[in-house]
């Protein structure tokens, strides 16, 4: 009876465990749509800006030079923006993206230049406190759904280090959300920001003097638009790295709710075989008893 005992106390708690992951695959399925939709909305914007930027820069050519166009070189730094979860049960998440940031510190940290590293999210924070690795900035109250006006901070102060000279690139690396089923760890380049190449696919140069008549003046456009440009990269990594991470966490938290009923399945076999066992010595008892009467 002990043993069957055992068996049903842990089918209970098994249970329990599964309605835990089944609410919280539906709290993610929610929360990936919701976050779909944001990171849907900003990146027709985004990548129109940068599109319009890199035009313009191409137009204009050399004659024009921004300081976030312009490649620095007497830093000595580079500056790294990783970004994590603030929670875990997101499967392999944040693993994929603290190991393409170690190789990124590592690539980057060759020929004795330093990088400087921005952490956001507390499973990354966590991460290199554990490895007694610096961190220049952390952040960790951004919580589920950031705005433009939490991550604005973040990128104006990249664009006055750049600005300054203070940091050779800039780089971001964050989970990619290409599909439902694909998400990809990405290292990007924020600054300085990609020209277009001087000749398109077929070796022709682009022909952007003709679709651009620039009023105000080229200089002053690219003044405006190249640091709107660059927040909004900033803020759609952001949005596609939430977006990712609850995917991450809809399919972990599926599967664990699959294991958990193909458990509750075993588990139930187990107690059968058990509860029949007892039942088997039970009437061996009463017969073995009847028959020493008798």
């Amino acid at each position: 009876m002990a043993k069957a005992r055992a068996i049903e106390k842990r089918r209970k708690a098994v249970r329990n465990i599964r309605k835990i992951t089944r609410t919280m695959q539906l709290i993610a399925t929610s929360k990936y749509q919701q976050s779909l939709n944001r990171a849907t909305a900003g990146r027709p914007y985004a990548n129109g800006i940068a599109a319009l930027v890199q035009r313009i820069a191409a137009a204009v050519g050399e004659r024009v030079e921004h300081p976030l166009l312009r490649v620095n070189q007497d830093a000595g730094k580079g500056v790294l923006l990783l970004l994590t979860s603030n929670r875990g049960l997101c499967g392999g998440y944040n693993a994929s993206l603290l190991r393409t940031a170690q190789a990124r510190l590592q690539s980057g940290g060759a020929g004795g230049a330093e990088t400087e590293l921005h952490v956001a999210g507390k499973k990354g924070v966590n991460y290199f406190t554990f490895l007694r690795q610096p961190m220049a900035e952390k952040y960790t109250k951004l919580g589920d759904t950031p705005r433009f006006a939490d991550i604005d901070p973040i990128a104006e102060g990249f664009i006055r280090d750049y600005q300054a000279r203070r940091a050779d690139w800039i780089d971001v690396v964050y989970m990619k959300f290409v599909s439902a089923g694909l998400q990809e760890p990405t290292c990007a380049r924020l600054l300085p920001f990609q020209r277009l190449p001087a000749a398109g696919p077929a070796g022709e140069p682009h022909d952007v003097d003709a679709a651009f008549d620039f009023t105000p003046a080229a200089p002053e456009l690219l003044s405006e638009l190249l640091p709107a440009a660059v927040k909004a990269e900033v803020f759609q990594c952001f949005l596609d790295a939430m977006v990712s991470e609850n995917v991450a966490r809809m399919v972990a938290m599926k599967a664990a709710t699959d294991a958990a009923g193909d458990m509750i399945r075993s588990l139930s076999q187990q107690f059968n075989r058990a509860r029949q066992t007892q039942i088997t010595m039970e009437l061996l008892d009463i017969v073995g008893g009847a028959a020493a009467i008798s």
